[in-house]
């Protein structure tokens, strides 16, 4: 029953889909440790997140 619920929660919203969950590991300038940069960004804006 739980699959049904939630296959019907994505079917006539596409909306969802044009966002796509990132992550990025950067170096911390105070400890010198690695953290993990994680968001939601637009599958049009991925490429850009990269570069920063």
């Amino acid at each position: 029953m739980a699959k049904k619920a939630v296959a019907t929660l994505h079917e006539g919203s596409k909306e969802g889909r044009s966002y796509t969950k990132v992550i990025k590991m950067v170096k911390s300038p105070k400890t010198g440790a690695y953290i993990f940069d994680e968001q939601m960004v637009r599958n049009e804006d991925v490429q850009n997140f990269f570069k920063k």
